[in-house]
């Protein structure tokens, strides 16, 4: 995962992302109107805008495929939050309280084996003063 959140979040956000893009491109041909006007503005315009499409269909295939993950994946309850999440994989974060989740028994304990996040350092013990 990119980002620490929960995997169906990180589709979303993506999704997002393009159209936001799309849009961006869109509004960026414009200029081409603006500035140059004529035949050039409009070949410029009209490039951005096919780009910019491209971008919002993309998003929304993103949304779909996502969507239709949602609908088929396991909800459980975050043991840390209590609140139902869903669960992609092997492997996610809770949507609420972003705490890794497992739902493989040799993974429980080792987050670092799947993931591209350091290992946590092992607690040292401190030194217990002696009692007098």
């Amino acid at each position: 995962m990119f980002f620490k959140t929960a995997k169906i979040n990180e589709f979303r956000l993506w999704g997002l992302f393009f159209m936001l893009a799309g849009m961006g491109l869109m509004i960026f041909g414009t200029a081409g109107i603006v500035f140059w006007g004529g035949l050039a503005g409009k070949i410029f315009a009209g490039t951005f805008m096919v780009l910019g499409s491209i971008l919002l269909l993309v998003s929304c295939g993103i949304y779909f495929w996502a969507g239709m993950m949602s609908t088929s994946v396991k909800t459980i309850e975050c043991p840390s939050c209590l609140k139902q999440t869903k669960m992609i994989g092997k492997t996610d974060r809770c949507m609420h309280c972003k705490t890794k989740m497992t739902m493989d028994e040799q993974l429980a304990n080792d987050f670092s084996a799947y993931e591209d996040e350091p290992a946590a350092p092992a607690a040292k013990a401190a030194a217990v003063p002696p009692q007098a």
